[in-house]
């Protein structure tokens, strides 16, 4: 099976909307720059339909779904008792912010908090303003002025957010004067250490930085509100944190009193393996920030969970928007928490894990091209690296093998993400059927296989060309 991409429905589809959309241009300057690289234009679709762990796109072709809606729909796509438990509220209660369904959840999320320790919650509509609704708490809580945030990180894409973020120095770009209350600290990639740092002493100089450097040169220690940090580097290419970097990270928040905020958008409720990633780590937050799965992808719904001294009576801190905790959002996050109780949903991503850790263990020294392979739980990244790198041209970018991988997975019928970083990420349904799953393992490798042998990549196989993300 290879699928010739894009279809005809999903072409005419894509033309219609050149003039109309957000980068309606892009795709054609990006497939020129290809082309004069000698490369061919990425493929793209259009999802027609979905169900379950399938998509079909405009033109009836059939996909694996490892891009899993941004890693929103943790029980499949248009999961049958999600939807009919949204159609139940819309039905009783339209949409009024009165509604007992608001409580019902919250006390839900209570019982599941890690330690039980974080018993009350905010509503949000999505994982960005959640975001912004938990470093404003922790601003007005403290009473102090600037918050902690990492290199590489993503929060969200709203104006506070994408101030919070350091996802590339190009996404910040004409946001300078916004960051005045933002303190970047780098975060202890596994890969592309400087200095030739051994990955430990790198863990340790982050962790010096925050403790030592920041409140001796960039702002006092008592003018620093929260340190917020995901414990699963997700948009910034899956990279998983060490044990040590994370406890480090509560031991210093509590010597200096910071708050510490973890962002469990995308690695909550049982994307790691774990409810909560965090919870890998033994360490208890002041504040976390949920969403996306939390509604089983039917309706938004997203929010924050913080200590009681914190949200239960801190006025200054405004929060929530018209359609924060809707009670279609609320629905389906109640049947999402009652099928993940009912289903055994964690138990269900640890055994995927397992097969998953057990077929990718060997990638690295099978495939030059595949530098690492990163698995905390169901949190899947492959980094690629040209093995000759240092004999390319100046302007050459890992991200392009990475993204002709991903070309050559969809064009063989497995969807996941390719970004701005050198990696393919991968966010199965935690319920997928096993031999689903694997047959997109199968498909996975042998598109890794199909790559590396290409040689050196540029001239000898059709690639994607820099500059292009969001497919």
């Amino acid at each position: 099976m290879s699928y010739q991409l894009p279809g005809p429905k999903t072409r005419a589809k894509l033309e219609s909307g050149r003039d109309l959309m957000r980068h309606g241009l892009r795709y054609d300057s990006a497939a020129k720059a290809s082309a004069a690289r000698g490369f061919i234009p990425p493929a793209q679709i259009l999802v027609g339909r979905a169900e379950g762990d399938f998509v079909w796109d405009l033109d009836g072709n059939r996909y694996i779904d490892f891009q899993n809606g941004w890693a929103t729909n943790a029980l499949g796509n248009c999961h049958p008792e999600i939807i009919e438990a949204v159609h139940a509220a819309h039905r009783r209660y339209g949409y009024h912010w009165e509604h007992p369904l608001r409580f019902e959840l919250a006390q839900k999320l209570a019982d599941i908090m890690p330690a039980q320790q974080l018993p009350r919650f905010t509503f949000e509509v999505s994982g960005t303003e959640a975001v912004e609704s938990a470093v404003h708490l922790a601003l007005c809580y403290t009473q102090r002025r600037q918050i902690i945030s990492f290199t590489s990180s993503f929060h969200g894409a709203g104006l506070g957010t994408k101030v919070i973020s350091g996802y590339t120095s190009e996404h910040n770009l004409y946001m300078e004067p916004w960051s005045g209350g933002v303190i970047k600290a780098p975060y202890p990639h596994s890969e592309n250490i400087p200095a030739n740092m051994t990955p430990q002493q790198y863990i340790d100089f982050c962790l010096w930085y925050l403790e030592s450097h920041i409140p001796n040169y960039i702002a006092p220690a008592d003018n620093i509100a929260a340190i917020i940090v995901e414990p699963g580097l997700a948009e910034g290419g899956n990279w998983i944190p060490s044990l040590d970097f994370i406890q480090g990270i509560r031991r210093i928040c509590d010597k200096h009193d910071w708050l510490m905020i973890v962002d469990e958008v995308l690695t909550g409720l049982g994307r790691t393996g774990r409810m909560w990633g965090i919870e890998h780590y033994d360490v208890v937050p002041d504040m976390m920030v949920v969403g996306k799965n939390l509604s089983g992808g039917i309706e938004p719904c997203a929010g924050v969970a913080a200590r009681d001294e914190i949200l239960g009576d801190n006025p200054r801190a405004s929060a929530g928007s018209t359609f924060a905790g809707t009670p279609a959002g609320c629905a389906a996050g109640l049947k999402t928490l009652e099928i993940f109780e009912r289903d055994n949903l964690v138990l269900r991503a640890q055994q995927l894990t397992a097969i998953a850790e057990q077929r990718m263990a060997g990638w690295t020294e099978r495939y030059s091209i595949v530098s690492e392979v990163r698995c905390l739980g169901l949190l899947m990244g492959i980094s690629f690296a040209h093995p000759d790198r240092d004999q390319m041209p100046d302007d050459y970018d890992d991200s392009w093998i990475a993204r002709t991988v991903r070309n050559e997975m969809l064009i063989n019928g497995v969807w996941a993400i390719c970004d701005t970083e050198p990696t393919v990420r991968m966010y199965p349904a935690l319920n997928m059927d096993k031999s689903i799953f694997v047959e997109a393992l199968d498909v996975v490798e042998a598109a890794i296989q199909t790559v590396n042998k290409g040689g050196k990549l540029v001239g000898d196989y059709p690639s994607i060309p820099s500059g292009v993300t969001g497919f």
